[in-house]
């Protein structure tokens, strides 16, 4: 069987897991891809599995975006592109240059939860958790699905924990799916683009979301639903209330009572 020709583009520590797998299976990546900025994350961990490559095929930020990047990836001959939380919009340009596609894990169950910060509106909204490989498109996260695994979200998930947990199944959907895609066995299942959900990344941030109005009447377990979305690891995505002119931030912690504790 003929090598598959792949470029690897990856950001988080997920990212590092699916490339370690794909290089167990004897699979080089012609072409690594990381982010750049503030934001940026595990290209330190990345860089290093990699370490085969020319430092010319190592696009940083949106290099790959540019006329250089663009002509490199065109020369590789790939047949996949392979993203795992890559953070940049990928144009027609480059969606086009892999002769079969360009595939993206994201952790989320689709069409349900397209976009940012998926385990918030799973746990704000009640709709399916779950993970998802698919192929993309030019929408956001609207391409044909590959292979995908629904997660139960536990009424002790916080945002936090359930995105550790959506990280494990998503590497779990991708092995699954991995054998197909090498030997071209894969179905592809197209979305309804009028189901599901989809979010921004300000979504989240938005007053009537984030903020908690002490002098309103609300259901516990509708307040307790929200404080549990809005806990991640950043504080600035919590919930908030506004006492003496003063804002204070809320993140909680549950802990299921097990017998005996």
């Amino acid at each position: 069987m003929q090598q598959l020709r792949i470029a690897f583009a990856g950001d988080r520590d997920i990212s590092v897991w699916v490339l370690k797998y794909i290089l167990e299976r004897d699979v080089r990546p012609l072409a690594l891809l990381v982010s750049a900025g503030p934001g940026a994350s595990h290209a330190d961990q990345l860089l290093p599995l990699c370490s085969f490559l020319e430092p010319n095929l190592v696009l940083r930020g949106r290099q790959f975006r540019e006329p250089a990047g663009l002509a490199l990836l065109e020369r590789l001959d790939l047949d996949y592109i392979v993203c795992v939380h890559f953070p940049y919009i990928l144009p027609e340009e480059v969606l086009c240059i892999p002769r079969v596609g360009v595939l993206n894990l994201h952790p989320a169950y689709l069409p349900y939860n397209r976009g940012w910060h998926t385990p918030s509106w799973a746990i704000l909204e009640e709709t399916p958790a779950g993970a998802t490989l698919h192929f993309m498109d030019e929408g956001t996260d609207t391409g044909d699905i590959v292979h995908q695994n629904t997660l139960e979200v536990s009424p002790a998930d916080t945002a936090h924990c359930l995105y550790q947990r959506l990280k494990e199944l998503e590497l779990e959907v991708f092995k699954e799916a991995w054998p197909r895609l090498v030997s071209g066995t894969y179905d592809r299942i197209p979305q309804n683009p009028n189901e599901g959900t989809a979010h921004t990344r300000a979504q989240l941030f938005a007053d009537h979301i984030q903020r908690i109005d002490l002098t309103a009447r609300v259901g516990a377990g509708d307040l307790l639903r929200r404080l549990r979305a809005l806990t991640t690891d950043r504080v600035d995505e919590a919930a908030y209330y506004e006492a003496e002119g003063k804002r204070y931030r809320i993140q909680v912690v549950v802990h299921e009572q097990t017998e005996g504790s």
